[in-house]
């Protein structure tokens, strides 16, 4: 009981799939055809296209959606596959909600590794074709990819360590990296344990680089307690029921019942790695200075004016010392640093030694 006749894309017509080509909404030299099938093409047969260019179609999305964040008071929204509507439309739908709540946040889901592209669509972007978006945040795809590869493959002058630092260096793309929602796994693919192929060290490096670095960390749930799916990408087991929620788990992640001695442990790291992260300015709005890896070794310092952390990874099967001459720029007048969830203090003069495939936060000290 449709309002009108093209308050649906391709309704009336043989059954179209979108191609799922976000380039074909960038590119110079697109056929019109693929860009349209791009926008006009359902994404599945069971989710009909809605027509934005309708305008009444327009105006009722945006009205809904400003009904409901004034209705529940909320913050933020995620956007799940933004390019996939009109690009014009959502032009319209960003803007109205930012000029309605200007301290308001919106991440769209542009799942791509490429930067360019989704540095496209974020709001102050100075776009070859004019488009323009009021959108403030995207999610990070570029740095899951290169941050999970990286940490599984070997050492070499683009892969490995070097990969996540090239990555990063990619960041003037972005119009506004600081609010780009970073993640190391989500509902749509493997968890992130199963990702570094359950290897315990690895996962650690993982979840520290992502609660240290720039941007809005997202963490999955059952993350804490190493979920994973070994085996599978089915997204019932990736999305599997936190256990101890229902009536009959025989695991309880709320009182550790049944949990491994290892998932207590990784739970036990977490809980005192985001309270620290909690209270700490220097992590949400410090600046970020990082330094090319070498010899499986990489770091990267936040810093302000009155502190300075000191995240260094050790990739390496061997144990390897923290360079102060490398990293003088950022350690000069520092001595030593601790752990932030170990309480170990490192010392930088000829005794800092790190451990092979380890990683450290040092608040640095005089």
């Amino acid at each position: 009981d449709l309002p009108s006749d093209d308050w649906i894309n391709n309704v009336s017509e043989t059954f179209v799939y979108s191609n799922h080509r976000k380039s074909t909404l960038i590119d110079p030299y697109v056929s019109p055809m693929d860009r349209r099938k791009m926008v006009e093409g359902w994404f599945v047969e069971e989710m009909p296209d809605l027509n934005q260019n309708n305008p009444f179609m327009s105006r009722y999305l945006i009205q809904n959606s400003i009904w409901w964040i004034e209705y529940l008071g909320l913050q933020g929204l995620r956007q799940d596959t933004y390019p996939y509507p009109f690009r014009e439309f959502m032009t319209d739908w960003t803007c109205d909600i930012m000029d309605e709540y200007p301290n308001f946040n919106i991440v769209g889901e542009e799942w791509v590794d490429n930067h360019a592209i989704v540095g496209y669509w974020q709001r102050g972007a100075v776009n070859r074709d004019g488009y323009t978006s009021c959108l403030p945040s995207l999610m990070d795809f570029p740095m899951r990819t290169a941050v999970q590869r990286g940490l599984t493959e070997d050492e070499g002058w683009s892969t490995g360590l070097n990969r996540i630092y090239e990555n990063l260096g990619n960041d003037f793309i972005y119009p506004d990296p600081w609010n780009m929602v970073i993640f190391p796994d989500n509902h749509d693919m493997s968890r992130v344990f199963t990702q570094v192929d359950e290897d315990y060290d690895l996962y650690k490096m993982v979840i520290t680089y992502y609660v240290t670095m720039r941007g809005i960390p997202q963490i999955y749930y059952g993350t804490e307690i190493l979920m994973s799916n070994p085996g599978t990408d089915s997204h019932g087991i990736i999305r599997s029921d936190f256990p101890g929620g229902w009536k009959g788990d025989q695991v309880n992640a709320f009182t550790g019942k049944g949990l491994s001695p290892r998932q207590k442990e990784a739970q036990a790291w977490m809980k005192k790695l985001l309270n620290w992260r909690k209270s700490n300015d220097v992590i949400h709005s410090g600046k970020l200075m990082h330094f090319i890896p070498h010899e499986g070794v990489y770091a990267f310092f936040r810093y302000n004016n009155d502190e300075t952390v000191m995240v260094v990874f050790n990739k390496s099967n061997e144990v390897r010392s923290i360079d102060a001459d490398q990293y003088v720029e950022r350690l000069s007048g520092y001595t030593r640093g601790k752990d932030v969830t170990t309480g170990t203090v490192l010392e930088f003069a000829g005794s800092g030694q790190l451990p092979p495939r380890s990683c450290f936060i040092l608040e640095l000290m005089r």
